[in-house]
């Protein structure tokens, strides 16, 4: 074989060998089943799982029930991406032991599965990446003691009490009052799940205690529900401590209805959910935890760069 041959085989064999590369890559399938789809919240996660995909060139698919109370049809979403045959799964679980007989039937199919901001009850998914939701929750609880003087009556809205990010944020409050604020009393517990609710909520419990100092909303529609609700009863000096981002909530804080909130990482969260399923694929070994971050941020930093780059409108 002259060299001109030999060059052009070694071209096509290149190309051949990229182009079989390539194709393996698109044939890599991973959908992501969220707690939710419309808070933008789950649209920034969303945001970070695309770009993954795009960077990574597998195909990512993202979807969520409306609403975060809809557990079976979180279950109804799992299953039919399964039937798919998907090389991995990314699973935020709204109630953190319901899903796990479709998550052993995916460790049987040796699917590996990637936990978000969600984790399950078992040790079932390879890894997950999520806020420190017990850490975040205790920081809002220092800002709250804070801003009422470390001193007085709150309440907690919180968003649930099946998945691991309610829990964690609800309790991660709850200990660090007891353990750190004797002077400050949590009189109640309420569950909100969306704004209206909430907004409901924060009004009732403000009528049954005329000496609420503050109020901590556990996501984004329970901090905006609160704010609402204290908007409307025309009431002033009720803190509202908040989690989360979005256009409304940030609204909220700079016109002094919220005090401040603890933001996550959501982009963050999306992208090292579709990262951490390339690697699994690849056997690489994953931490049991992708701690993603957190920040509490108020009308005083904002614009900094390492807190504006995590906010979301």
């Amino acid at each position: 074989m002259n060299a001109k041959r030999k060059l052009l085989a070694l071209t096509a064999g290149l190309a051949l060998a990229g182009f079989t590369s390539f194709a393996s890559a698109q044939e890599i399938y991973i959908p992501l089943v969220s707690k939710g789809f419309q808070h933008q919240f789950w649209q920034a996660v969303k945001q970070g799982a695309d770009q993954a995909g795009k960077d990574y060139k597998v195909k990512v698919t993202f979807e969520g029930p409306e609403t975060e109370q809809q557990v079976d049809k979180q279950i109804d979403m799992l299953s039919a991406a399964m039937a798919k045959k998907p090389s991995a799964i990314g699973f935020a679980a709204l109630d953190s032991k319901a899903a796990i007989p479709l998550l052993k039937k995916a460790q049987a199919a040796k699917i590996p599965v990637i936990a978000f901001d969600s984790g399950v009850d078992s040790d079932i998914p390879v890894t997950t990446a999520t806020t420190n939701n017990v850490a975040a929750a205790a920081l809002a609880a220092d800002k709250m003691a804070e801003k009422i003087g470390g001193e007085g009556e709150v309440a907690v809205i919180a968003h649930d009490q099946t998945s691991t990010t309610g829990v964690g944020r609800r309790d991660g409050f709850l200990n660090q009052i007891k353990a750190k604020y004797p002077k400050i009393k949590v009189v109640d517990v309420q569950y909100g799940g969306d704004q209206l609710k909430s907004a409901e909520i924060a009004k009732t419990l403000m009528q049954a205690h005329p000496k609420l100092k503050g109020i901590f909303g556990t996501n984004e529609p329970g901090a905006i529900g609160a704010g609402k609700g204290v908007k409307e009863a025309k009431k002033s000096g009720i803190v509202i401590i908040g989690f989360d981002s979005g256009k409304a909530q940030k609204d909220m804080i700079n016109d002094g209805t919220i005090a401040g909130s603890i933001t996550q990482n959501p982009v963050g969260i999306g992208y090292k959910t579709v990262e951490a399923a390339v690697k699994a694929l690849k056997g690489e070994k994953l931490p049991k935890i992708i701690d993603t971050g957190f920040y509490y941020y108020d009308k005083s930093n904002m614009n900094d760069p390492k807190v504006a780059a995590v906010l979301y409108d």
